[in-house]
Formats: structure tokens, C-alpha cells, sequence
């Protein structure tokens, strides 16, 4: 039996990992994209069937029992009116949870696309039954490093697709030392839908905050001499004394922060949160940018040092919810305008420049903020324009 149609246009399959990072900024990323498109007009479902084992925040661990992300998908589905749309296969135990597996079957017999977001799924044979398979690179550089050294095993993985966008918008251009081999890239960057994210005023004392993790591993490349690191850590190092150089109260809610790394913090004077508490669902993950008075972070040093233009689907979430962002420049400002509600800055006196400037006049900072939300990232443009170079 065939999965009833809709009247809208196309039916679209999201790929995702919010069910083995049951986490609240990942599921905020999928949600942009499932609802971005469904306001489209777009028959839209979401798939996760990776095989990858899950990961539980709680213990900071991989795990084997998918309980914990399942529960989180599915009141998060749920959270959004998507409560009959979205499947988990459970590999290890050979179920699914959400839809069945007949009709994940019958998803992929019948839709016309899918949006691997994140390359989260290594495309199989069922895969292939959809003619459009869109390969939506968040983290741009270490894929088009690897394909530029010839990595076979990489190009094997992205030549499964039909389509290829990153959001490294600057990538291939004079300024920016990484080519786009093989494939035809093209730029995208973070949707969000801004009605999902009403404007609250920040209580007294708010605090500038960002949510990450400090150290990521394993993903550093080597390229034109030089080594990138997949990584925040060295940046959120450089800006290590800032806090003694501003009035402003600044906070970090940070995973995988060893004993040195938290008492050097603490000591510069920051205020530390536990990322798990402050992104345990979506909705803990919204207060938590909804109370701050503002965003400050750093970025990845292989997105930072090649100028790739990279921008970050959480900072999108703060400029929606009207709160300024003052974060480290990736050349983003050559596409999103900056100066007012967004500021890009390349050392702790641009830092401390760009949130005196805010404090000055905060609301209209605030106003900027949101309107760059709109204007820049609503998921409305930025995912009509996806769908057109897609063939969609």
C-alpha cells in the first residue's frame, strides 16, 4: 500500500542524528529543516538509520541501549507536530521505533528526495531509490580536504549523491586556501524558521553564554603545509582573558573540559554551566538562549584560519531570539552583514569593542539581531534556494 500523498510538491526524507546525540542544539537543527520545508509545501519525514550506536549525554558515553534517544526524538517530534513522521532503526536490536519498517521501506520506494544533513547516513542500496540525495555539509573543510588528497574512501561516500551544499560559503574563493574538488558545491547556510523563536526580554544581569565542547579529536587535516585542527579548544584559549577585559558577565557551558582547562577558565574569570543541563531537550536548550543576554564564542580552527565562511546553525538561534552574537570571523561577514546585532572578531580588544558597542544601545542590538534572522537565514529562502539547485 502506498503512503498517502499530500498536496504538497515533493516528498522529502531528512537524514539526521538527533536520536544518537540526543541533544538539544542537534535537535534544534533538525526541526529547521523539517518544518523550514514542510512550510514549503514539502511531504516531509524524518529518518535516522545510520547504524551508529547511540551516544547518552547522561553518562558522556556511546551506548547499545537507543532508549534514551528515542525518547528524546520522540518528544521532540512530538514538541513540533511531527509525531507520525519520523522513524529510528535500531540496528543492534533490529527494530525500528516511531514508523515501521515496512513503511521506512515503502519511504524510500516512493519519496523523490532526501537531505543526508550532516552526512549522517553512508547511503545503501534502499537509499538509492530516491533520484535526489542532497549531501548537506555543516562542517565544511575536512571532507574537501580529503577529496582534494584523493581519498578514495571519500569520494566513494559523497559520489552517492546528486547534490552537495556546505555551509562553507567561502570555500574555492581567492582568500580562502581550500579548493571544491570533484563535485559542484554549492553554498548554503543554517535555516531557521523565526516565528519558532519568540523575542523575550533578557532578565537583569543576563549573561553573554554559548553552549559547545572544547576539545573534538580526530578530524584534524593536513593541507598547503598546513595542519587545521577540528577543534575550538586553541580559540577559546586566545580569548582566555577576556572576561578581565570586559564588565560584561560572560559564560561558558562546555563538554569535555578537563580539571585544567575548567580551573584556567574559572580563574580568568568565566562563568561555567554544564552543556548536558543547559541542552538536554530543545526546550531547556531555547530558555537557555532565551534568558542570556547575548551570545560570544569561538569557532573550530579549520574554519576560522581558512577564511571558509562557515557560520553556526546555534549563533542563528540566538540572532532569532533577538539576542546579539559576537562571535570569531570566518569571512561570514562577506555574506551576512555585520556591525549591528552581529560582530565578528578576530582577538579579545574586537571582542571587548563589540560588546561595549552592544551594551550601548542593547535594543537595538536586539531588533538588528532578529532581523539578520530574518532576512539572512529564514528558512523560507534559504531552503526555497536549496530546493532550486537541487531540481526541487
Amino acid at each position: 500500500m502506498a503512503l498517502p500523498r499530500s498536496s504538497s510538491r515533493k516528498r522529502i526524507l531528512v537524514l539526521h542524528l538527533a536520536g544518537q546525540y540526543p541533544l538539544g542544539g542537534i535537535g534544534w537543527q533538525a526541526v529547521h529543516y523539517l518544518v523550514g520545508l514542510a512550510r514549503l509545501g514539502h511531504d516531509v519525514y524524518y529518518v535516522e538509520d545510520s547504524g551508529a550506536p547511540p551516544f547518552d549525554p547522561r553518562m558522556n558515553s556511546i551506548v547499545e541501549d537507543c532508549g534514551y534517544g528515542v525518547s528524546f526524538l520522540r518528544s521532540t517530534m512530538d514538541r513540533f507536530r511531527l509525531g507520525d513522521r519520523w522513524v529510528y532503526r535500531d540496528v543492534v536490536h533490529d527494530r525500528c521505533h516511531g514508523m515501521s519498517r515496512e513503511a521506512l521501506d515503502r519511504l524510500y520506494r516512493e519519496s523523490d528526495a532526501l537531505v543526508n544533513l550532516c552526512g549522517a547516513a553512508v547511503l545503501r542500496e534502499e537509499h538509492m531509490r530516491c533520484p535526489v540525495r542532497i549531501y548537506l555539509q555543516t562542517d565544511p573543510v575536512h571532507d574537501q580536504v580529503l577529496l582534494a588528497q584523493g581519498n578514495e574512501h571519500t569520494r566513494k561516500i559523497m559520489a552517492a549523491h546528486t547534490h552537495f551544499f556546505t555551509y562553507g560559503e567561502n570555500l574555492g574563493q581567492p582568500d580562502c586556501p581550500i579548493p571544491l574538488p570533484l563535485f559542484d558545491w554549492h553554498p548554503t547556510r543554517p535555516p531557521v524558521v523565526p516565528d519558532l523563536w519568540p523575542i523575550r526580554a533578557c532578565p537583569p544581569g543576563g549573561r553573554f553564554t554559548t553552549v559547545g565542547t572544547w576539545r573534538n579529536r580526530d578530524k584534524d587535516v593536513h593541507f598547503g603545509g598546513q595542519t587545521y585542527y577540528w577543534s575550538k579548544h586553541s580559540n577559546f584559549m586566545r580569548f582566555a582573558t577576556l572576561p578581565r577585559l570586559t564588565p560584561q558577565l560572560l559564560e561558558i557551558a562546555v563538554a569535555d573540559a578537563d580539571a585544567a582547562a575548567r580551573e584556567m577558565l574559572v580563574r580568568e574569570g568565566w562563568r561555567l554551566a554544564d552543556a548536558y543541563e543547559k541542552s538536554r531537550d530543545v526546550d531547556t536548550y531555547q530558555r537557555h538562549i532565551e534568558e542570556s543576554r547575548g551570545e560570544f564564542t569561538v569557532a573550530k580552527d579549520l574554519v576560522v584560519r581558512t577564511r571558509s565562511g562557515w557560520f553556526s546553525d546555534r549563533s542563528v538561534c540566538y540572532l532569532a531570539a533577538g539576542k546579539p552574537v559576537v562571535t570569531q570571523d570566518t569571512a561570514f561577514g562577506k555574506f551576512v552583514p555585520t556591525g549591528h546585532g552581529l560582530f565578528a572578531v578576530s582577538s579579545p580588544a574586537e571582542a571587548v569593542a563589540a560588546i561595549a558597542e552592544i551594551n550601548g544601545d542593547y535594543s537595538t542590538h536586539c531588533l538588528a539581531a532578529r532581523e539578520i534572522a530574518e532576512t539572512h537565514f529564514n528558512s523560507d529562502e534559504v531552503l526555497s534556494t536549496l530546493c532550486r539547485a537541487a531540481d526541487l
